[in-house]
């Protein structure tokens, strides 16, 4: 079934994989209240919902998001909207989110992966909404871009904390000082975009529906390793590894993948 979350975001459950779209396409998916809240209900939702294996995350219409609503813009612009008390002074969330943050890291809380597929445009908020995903499909011609710096911002909604990850030090420096747009094929280069897809959604949800095919207690416990590969250390990572392997090892989902491999069969997994 597809249930729509403030008109701004539709969730649709097929098989394990949720199939989660951005359809305010009359304003190319910008970014406005709305958007964020129907952002982090969804992924509220897909945190606890049973039976979702794997994610994927897209745009309908002419691009995946064009970034922060451009009357935010009008507002800075007329003194309406001044200062940042109200960004810095917030109730955060356990991993130190304020709320625009959230929206982008809360695809990363999920505990199955999160893919990005991208096309047309994704700037400035937008383009960071993409790095909270655990990977991004993008199309060769889609432009992308830190964009703050055209109106005279910082990116703020985790875009920093994450890019460190995918970049050098310099290249995210060059992107953030400029505000230049980029290719998807450049962001493949750069080490943005994971694959370059003639359709990305497409391929993000056959890719899905394969993760979908795996023990899914394995695919958890990846996700958590791989969280936390970013910010622990190497005890704590090694430590990670032998927890994760030790659950897994004789439990249902390890069986089940044994035999159907020597079996030569499709295996079935429960949650």
């Amino acid at each position: 079934m597809t249930e729509p979350a403030n008109d701004r975001v539709t969730i649709d459950i097929q098989d394990g994989v949720a199939d989660v779209r951005l359809v305010r396409t009359d304003k190319m998916n910008a970014l406005d209240d709305a958007m964020f809240a129907a952002l982090i209900a969804a992924g509220e939702r897909l945190k606890t919902e049973k039976g979702v294996r794997a994610v994927v995350l897209s745009g309908e219409g002419r691009g995946f998001c064009a970034g922060l609503d451009m009357g935010n813009f009008g507002k800075m612009a007329s003194g309406e909207r001044s200062g940042g008390a109200g960004l810095v002074d917030t109730p955060r969330t356990e991993s130190g989110a304020n709320r625009a943050q959230n929206a982008v890291m809360i695809w990363r809380d999920i505990p199955v992966p999160v893919i990005a597929a991208v096309h047309g445009v994704a700037l400035g908020g937008g383009f960071q909404l993409t790095l909270g995903a655990d990977m991004r499909f993008v199309a060769p011609d889609t432009k992308m871009a830190v964009l703050e710096i055209k109106w005279g911002l910082v990116p703020d909604m985790a875009g920093i904390a994450l890019l460190r990850g995918l970049v050098r030090d310099d290249v995210a420096r060059d992107l953030t000082y400029t505000g230049r747009i980029f290719t998807g094929e450049e962001a493949f280069t750069l080490g943005i975009a994971t694959r370059v897809c003639a359709d990305p959604r497409a391929e993000a949800l056959a890719a899905a529906r394969e993760i979908a095919g795996k023990n899914p207690a394995a695919i958890r416990g990846n996700k958590r390793l791989l969280n936390l590969m970013a910010d622990g250390d190497q005890h704590a990572i090694l430590l990670a590894e032998s927890v994760e392997q030790g659950a897994l090892i004789g439990s249902p989902g390890n069986i089940e993948a044994v035999m159907a491999n020597m079996e030569k069969r499709s295996p079935v997994f429960s949650d």
